[in-house]
């Protein structure tokens, strides 16, 4: 079953692609862990681009889903999750797979902007937290190093409402593209599992 997540930032996608794909047997694809973990040739294209401050070419990163599309363990579907974040995008990721379910996470801005501006991260050793959703013993503190926990530059809630404008004007028209299905982010993770579940027709 190859199904694509959809959903604000901070509706927790990455976390339902993960259970999902375990659940399922099949592999949680992420377009931002692939750009991530490129190395050899395509590390050093994708490091032009961003040490030029330009985004990744869609046909580009349409080339680099089409080659992981075809590794043996996408033979019984995937999960995706960061793209497309647009019709046109959407259009393109068409003419190289067929998705079988899409599902949309949805929350609210302002559970998102709570959500996102509670995030902190250890700069030693990368340990994250969230002080709404899973703070740290100590706030401040990061509980395995005891290193200062800081916020990320674009997690301030201006900087978010932003992201979330782009994501209702460019993200929300796929939506009505695929007849995607909604499920309720801002219950609890377990809750939203056991939905998505009953929504492709798999016993939780």
């Amino acid at each position: 079953m190859r199904i694509l997540l959809i959903g604000p930032q901070g509706c927790g996608k990455g976390t339902q692609a993960k259970l999902l794909a375990s659940k399922l047997g099949v592999p949680h694809i992420s377009t931002g862990d692939l750009l991530r973990s490129a190395t050899g040739e395509l590390r050093k294209e994708i490091d032009s681009y961003i040490v030029a401050g330009n985004l990744y070419p869609d046909e580009k990163m349409l080339e680099v889903l089409k080659k992981r599309f075809g590794e043996s363990d996408c033979e019984k579907g995937f999960i995706l999750d960061g793209f497309p974040r647009n019709l046109k995008q959407a259009e393109m990721l068409d003419s190289i797979t067929k998705v079988d379910r899409v599902i949309e996470i949805s929350i609210s801005d302002d559970e998102a902007v709570r959500r996102l501006s509670g995030r902190v991260a250890c700069p030693s050793c990368g340990a994250g937290f969230n002080n709404a959703t899973m703070p740290p013993k100590v706030r401040g503190i990061c509980d395995k190093c005891g290193g200062e926990l800081v916020q990320r530059a674009d997690d301030t809630e201006e900087a978010i409402r932003k992201r979330l404008e782009i994501y209702h004007r460019e993200t929300e028209p796929i939506l009505e593209h695929y007849g995607a299905v909604r499920v309720n982010g801002e219950n609890d993770i377990e809750e939203v599992f056991e939905e998505i579940l009953k929504l492709i027709g798999i016993e939780p």
